[in-house]
């Protein structure tokens, strides 16, 4: 598989969240092209497991899709925070629950084909009831799921979300990664 080398890159926009630029792009046959590339920090998307075997779903608005979307706990990696420690801030701040457990299940890209952002996936358990209050998380709503209701909920389009569905796909196929 032959790489796109870069011959050029132009920052088009800088916004609190996301960036873009635009590279310019020498294919392998020589022909040059362009790129457009968004720009974001990584992040952590969580399997939480409570001790009644429930999987400890949110529910939020995301304005892109104009819908309420049910989706696993994530969030971005603050500069100088280590993935397990966004793991435990995220879990507080969108479920009011702090992991005693935090074990690494695997990770992936987004959206290889126009985002850098890479997810590392994480499973949470031995919750404790431990809130903590963020500014953006005034409207999402804790769902409490049975684990055997999980792949009806992925099948039938209740869960819709990528990361979610990739997050619980593994959860329920592959054993935690040391």
């Amino acid at each position: 598989m032959a790489e796109e080398k870069t011959l050029s890159s132009r920052r088009i926009y800088e916004g609190r969240a996301v960036r873009l630029r635009v590279d310019t792009v020498e294919l392998s046959g020589g022909r040059q092209t362009t790129r457009e590339v968004v720009e974001h920090e990584d992040c952590v998307a969580i399997v939480a497991v409570d001790d009644k075997d429930n999987i400890l779903l949110v529910k939020q608005f995301r304005k892109p899709v104009e819908k309420a979307l049910l989706e696993i706990p994530a969030g971005g990696i603050d500069p100088g925070e280590t993935p397990e420690d966004c793991v435990r801030r995220e879990m507080r701040e969108e479920t009011g629950f702090l992991p005693q457990k935090v074990e690494k299940l695997g990770g992936f890209y987004s959206s290889p084909g126009f985002c850098t952002e890479y997810l590392y996936l994480y499973l949470a358990t031995d919750l404790v009831h431990s809130p903590l209050q963020a500014e953006d998380t005034d409207g999402i709503s804790l769902v409490r799921t049975p684990l055997a209701q999980i792949p009806e909920l992925i099948a039938s389009g209740a869960i819709v979300d990528a990361k979610s569905i990739a997050g619980l796909l593994t959860f329920l196929k592959v054993p935690p990664v040391s």
